[in-house]
């Protein structure tokens, strides 16, 4: 890239935070700068849990609040405090993309007041509510290299759509998947209550998040189909929130068309790790869920859990850190559309000149 892509983030809770944060831990300042950060929370607020994190621990940096601005290791980067998208001039601000992390825009309608604001391009840290709400869903190291640089909208799908889909695709191509049951492990979220509320209109989202395992609804299995059409009405999925702050886990249930056994599955998915380096890991150690915290991987499969109690079927545990995790494939995914955006916008300058 040429020059650093300018970046605003929408939304600053627990991924548009870890976002920030991961940009800066992983040294990325000269491709991505965030000059731009819109939160309703006051700024005191922001850039006091900006430096210090109950689940990340202290910002490795230097954390300062300005004049309207929250200045991180002497940038200077502007707050604004709308609560609507409208209510923003984003092409005063000369940003390249806004990271849209509040997760309250899912509909082609919503996303769309953002473009209509002067938004010239989104990054979604949620799925569309439906596949034509986005122009495109990213799974990075599955089908990042489509974009093309035209689109305005796009999705970095979901935590968990990351964390087995390229595992799904390794096994599929070698074993061909004929049913996949998914159960996540979901950490608590914003939108579950401390202690008994009303909260939601999911009534068991009512209840005390740190009291119970609690079952919610999720879209992971249209989700996955989505990504992988060739699996589509052969995936089910459900989602059960458990009592802790950060990491989940995947209870994966498979049915191949080919027999395998244990030894075979173990080295397809050690050769997954080496496909998709950085984004899949694998360990046969006995561990915790507070091993994977603060760990940037889209998943880590646990081999110690893996079975195959017949031929054809087969038992997975994947780890992922919903939040860290997720954030660094947002930053994965603004380059590589960057890469070609900008690649465009060379072009046209080029063709200009001529």
């Amino acid at each position: 890239m040429h020059r650093p892509v300018r970046l605003a983030i929408n939304g600053y809770g627990r991924i548009g935070r870890c976002v920030l944060r991961a940009l800066y831990e992983a040294g990325l300042q000269d491709q991505l700068q965030v000059v731009a950060i819109n939160e309703p929370a006051d700024l005191a607020s922001m850039a006091y849990l900006t430096r210090f994190d109950s689940t990340h621990g202290v910002f490795p940096g230097h954390i300062a609040q300005g004049a309207n601005s929250l200045i991180v290791n002497d940038q200077r980067i502007d707050v604004l405090h709308a609560t609507t998208p409208d209510a923003i001039d984003w092409e005063s601000l000369d940003v390249d993309m806004v990271l849209e992390c509040s997760g309250r825009y899912s509909t082609r309608a919503d996303i769309q007041r953002f473009i209509d604001a002067g938004c010239p391009r989104i990054l979604l840290s949620h799925p569309g509510q439906s596949a034509d709400a986005v122009d495109r869903t990213i799974v990075y190291g599955i089908n990042h290299n489509t974009l093309s640089g035209t689109e305005t909208i796009v999705s970095n799908a979901s935590c968990t759509t990351n964390a087995v889909v390229p595992i799904l695709h390794v096994l599929d191509q070698a074993l061909s998947i004929r049913h996949a049951f998914l159960t996540t492990l979901h950490s608590v979220m914003n939108d579950q209550p401390l202690i008994d509320g009303y909260h939601h209109h999911d009534l068991r989202r009512t209840r005390s998040a740190m009291q119970s395992i609690v079952p919610v609804a999720t879209g992971l299995a249209q989700g996955v189909e989505r990504l992988m059409p060739r699996l589509k009405g052969k995936v089910q999925a459900k989602a059960i929130r458990v009592p802790v702050v950060n990491v989940s886990a995947i209870d994966l249930m498979l049915n191949f068309a080919k027999p395998v056994t244990e030894d075979q599955l173990h080295r397809l998915l050690v050769d997954a790790t080496e496909r998709f380096p950085g984004l899949i890991a694998y360990s046969n150690h006995p561990h915790a869920s507070i091993d994977f915290n603060h760990n940037p991987h889209s998943a880590i499969i646990d081999g110690s859990q893996t079975r195959v109690s017949e031929p054809e079927f087969a038992n997975l545990v994947i780890w992922f850190d919903n939040e860290w995790g997720f954030a660094n494939r947002m930053l994965d995914v603004a380059r590589a559309w960057a890469q070609q955006f900008l690649h465009l916008t060379e072009a046209e300058k080029c063709q200009k000149l001529v």
